[in-house]
């Protein structure tokens, strides 16, 4: 990938939308610029771009303007927008005609949509992993103790049902134990998910998260941060297996960490 002069960041919750800035920074990207949406993006990205504009989920226009008025031609989607917020969501008038066109309302649909859009206004959605790819988890045990046959049986069953409902686009997270289903996920995130799934598990299960069949690494890619090991942790959950090549593991050092510490395994297969 040539790297473009100027980027702009569609910047969800989380670190996410920082480390893709300082990795493109470091990169070569002369100028860094976010559209930040009020009550998710954390405020301390302002250190780490040119420009930030702050507007509400739903406010496409302002968005394409922004990037226009901005002169950029590439940018990325880096982290999440809260389900909550999906469900307050004032669309404007663009965004109203985005959503009438579409027979499906899912994450996938949405984000082609929007994916369009920009298109239309010669900006390029680049791969949500651009400048991260470093942070792409790798195939074998990351950390932690080897896993025992069982737990090996369980994240092989986990898989299958994960990668099914992944391809029905209903979450990309499951959480097993001794051949069972503990928890799906669905609208409230990996994380909520895995409160759920430990907490019906009490402890020793697995948790299973993996890219949609045919996933575009535009946007809606698998990620687990340190938040998610955190939580892991507190639940007592024994391995996390991730797909390799696919799910971005942010903030990696301290995710080793903190899942050394937890005597959590991570597998990428």
């Amino acid at each position: 990938m040539s790297i473009p002069d100027a980027l702009g960041i569609i910047a969800g919750n989380g670190v996410y939308p920082r480390l893709s800035a300082d990795a493109a920074r470091k990169a070569g990207v002369k100028k860094i610029i976010a559209a930040a949406f009020t009550g998710e993006t954390d405020p301390a990205l302002t250190q780490h771009v040119e420009l930030i504009e702050w507007m509400r989920v739903g406010q496409l226009n302002r968005l394409l303007k922004f990037f226009r008025a901005q002169d950029v031609h590439h940018a990325i989607m880096a982290g999440q927008i809260a389900p909550k917020n999906l469900f307050d969501l004032r669309p404007d008038w663009k965004a109203l005609m985005l959503l009438g066109k579409l027979k499906e309302r899912n994450a996938e649909s949405i984000f082609a949509a929007i994916a369009q859009e920009l298109a239309q206004v010669d900006v390029q959605l680049l791969p949500a992993t651009a400048f991260l790819e470093d942070s792409l988890a790798p195939s074998g045990l990351i950390v932690g103790p080897k896993l025992s046959r069982h737990e090996e049986d369980d994240v092989e069953f986990g898989w299958k049902i994960a990668k099914e409902i992944a391809r029905v686009d209903i979450g990309q997270t499951i959480v097993v134990k001794n051949g069972t289903v503990v928890a799906v996920e669905a609208l409230e995130g990996t994380n909520d998910a895995i409160k759920r799934g430990g907490a019906l598990a009490r402890s020793g299960a697995v948790m299973v998260k993996v890219a949609k069949p045919n996933q575009d690494m535009r946007f809606d890619v698998p990620v687990v941060g340190v938040e998610t090991i955190r939580i892991a942790a507190e639940t007592r959950m024994r391995v996390i297996a991730v797909e390799a090549g696919k799910t971005l593991l942010l903030e990696r050092n301290a995710i080793v960490d903190l899942a050394n510490r937890s005597k959590i395994s991570i597998i990428g297969r």
